[in-house]
């Protein structure tokens, strides 16, 4: 059955890291073949799509997001026609490809960059943010890299400093150059072409910057710190005003949702790190000419608790009314959200009812390779890193690699991702929440998802429908969600204790299916601890 063109409004995307998904050739990384053997299994959670991180050709010194070739697949993940026969698979499964796009940045040993070094009056000269030192030599101004120290380094070559708003490998490209908007443009149509149907696109508010390179002003109220990063990161310590968000970045954005108009069907979908992220949300969202969606990190957040997430729905539908989010709970940047929210709470309940409270959300939903087994963030002693964030700022932070562990697909010592060590160790702990033997057990969280997924597929509204924070419920979360005449109630207890709620409105009937197990006993809603309730009310 073919998917309507709005089938990312309300859809649920699971997310891919290719790297630690399947090894299908027996080195110990993942890769596309491995991707597509398991494509089967993607399809019974009940998604519609999946969005795979980056597979493109690469040094791999950020893993992938230091792109050194648009258009290749670098070798440890497969080919190019290994590629395409994932996508025919995809397509065949009723699953919607998504791929992430690295534009803001290359890796340093993309030729663009290459030819961009080598002199001040070559073709691609003006393709880099490059810029002169001050006087005394330091940097051109005090702009900051997410991953330490500045966000200029100096080249011998041309005698100017060049911007990385990551690693020093990830020179900046320079979208002031109509060149450059147009390569971006044709790198993507080359994908699209090739049938996927929408791009993740990395920090998508990253592409311009200051052309005059005006400081950034210190933050000056600790709760305006960016809940994205560790508060140890100085980059936390300024205002971001002049190196990223500019206003220039709408009209490009507008260029890349005109090219995805050509291919009826196909989603963009934003990642923003911003000062200000529902308002940015809002702004790259509105209208028909900008993003179809966005996701902050709101929801990423290191402690969250019932309060906070009413707080951040109440600003949402302040802030970003018009807005289409995409809530995520993890992904491969963050502490998975079972170890990160869950400290202290049910290993096995309260990793399933966050997920079904973000599906209940107006929105659509990324969930994460592993999410839905309830893995934990994997310990990875630092003599085994990878991730060179981790590696810069241990021990206060530890990095990103205990998110990105292999899948653990059976119990076997590699998990069954691999025939050898995987290229990161597995967490033991993992083992006995496999797929295998989550598989066998009707009761597991991977076969409740999936009932509660089936079924959230066969209410539209809460897919589609707009939603009515109810306030003065200080332990639930509840909310009325509408679309059309259709209006349902939910409730969501994320706590370790039951949850009673006086309830004086109309309910036409509880419903049922959904495997939560709140009740309607006369006048009271009853929740037990980790549980949901779901009605059909009017309203």
């Amino acid at each position: 059955m073919n998917k309507p063109f709005d089938w990312w409004k309300g859809g649920i995307i699971y997310q891919i890291y290719p790297r630690s998904f399947y090894d299908s050739n027996g080195d110990g990384i993942g890769d596309l073949p491995g991707v597509m053997a398991k494509l089967e299994y993607v399809a019974s959670l009940g998604v519609d799509g999946v969005w795979l991180s980056p597979f493109f050709t690469s040094p791999m010194k950020d893993f992938g997001y230091d792109v050194s070739d648009y258009r290749g697949v670098d070798p440890m993940f497969g080919s190019l026609e290994d590629f395409k026969r994932l996508v025919s698979k995809a397509h065949y499964l009723n699953l919607k490809v998504l791929i992430d796009q690295v534009s803001s940045h290359t890796s340093d040993e993309h030729p663009w960059f290459k030819e961009s070094s080598s002199s001040r009056d070559n073709s691609k000269s003006d393709w880099y943010v490059w810029a002169d030192p001050k006087p005394d030599g330091n940097p051109p101004n005090n702009w900051l890299s997410i991953f330490t120290g500045s966000a200029w380094q100096y080249h011998q070559e041309r005698q100017q400093y060049y911007l990385h708003n990551f690693l020093v490998s990830q020179p900046d490209l320079n979208f002031h150059n109509e060149e450059v908007r147009k390569a971006s443009l044709e790198n993507m149509q080359f994908w699209l072409e090739l049938g996927v149907d929408g791009f993740r696109l990395d920090t998508v508010n990253f592409y311009y910057h200051d052309p005059e390179l005006r400081d950034n002003p210190p933050i000056t109220s600790l709760d305006k710190k960016n809940p994205a990063l560790p508060a140890t990161n100085p980059y936390t310590w300024q205002q971001h005003t002049y190196d990223l968000s500019r206003p220039e970045n709408i009209e490009f954005i507008s260029d890349i949702r005109k090219l995805l108009d050509e291919y009826p069907g196909s989603t963009l979908v934003g990642e923003i790190t911003d000062d200000n992220p529902l308002q940015r949300m809002a702004e790259y969202t509105q209208g028909q000419n900008r993003l179809h969606m966005a996701y902050t990190f709101d929801l990423l957040t290191e402690h969250c608790d019932t309060a906070y997430i009413r707080s951040v729905i109440r600003q949402f539908n302040t802030i970003a009314p018009d807005a289409w989010p995409c809530w995520a709970l993890s992904n491969h940047d963050v502490t998975r959200s079972a170890s990160r929210w869950g400290k202290g709470e049910d290993a096995e309940a309260y990793p399933l009812i966050i997920i079904v409270m973000i599906m209940s959300l107006r929105g659509s939903v990324c969930l994460y390779q592993g999410e839905e087994l309830g893995l934990t963030e994997a310990e990875v002693p630092f003599e085994k890193l990878q991730d060179p964030y981790g590696i810069s700022y241990w021990p206060e932070y530890k990095g990103r690699d205990g998110c990105r562990t292999p899948m653990v697909w059976d119990s076997s010592s590699c998990g069954g991702f691999s025939e050898v060590e995987p290229w990161l160790s597995i967490d033991i702990r993992h083992l006995s929440k496999s797929v295998q033997a989550q598989n066998k057990s009707p009761d597991s969280m991977l076969n409740k998802l999936r009932r509660f997924i089936k079924w959230r597929n066969q209410h539209p509204v809460l897919l589609k429908g707009e939603l009515h924070l109810l306030e003065g419920n200080d332990d639930a979360l509840c909310w009325i969600r509408k679309y059309g005449d259709e209006s349902i109630l939910v409730a969501i207890n994320l706590t370790s204790e039951s949850i009673t709620i006086d309830w004086t409105g109309d309910v036409l009937r509880a419903l049922k299916g959904h495997g939560l197990g709140g009740k309607l006993q006369d006048s009271e809603i009853v929740i037990p601890a980790y549980q949901g309730f779901f009605a059909e009310i009017i309203f």
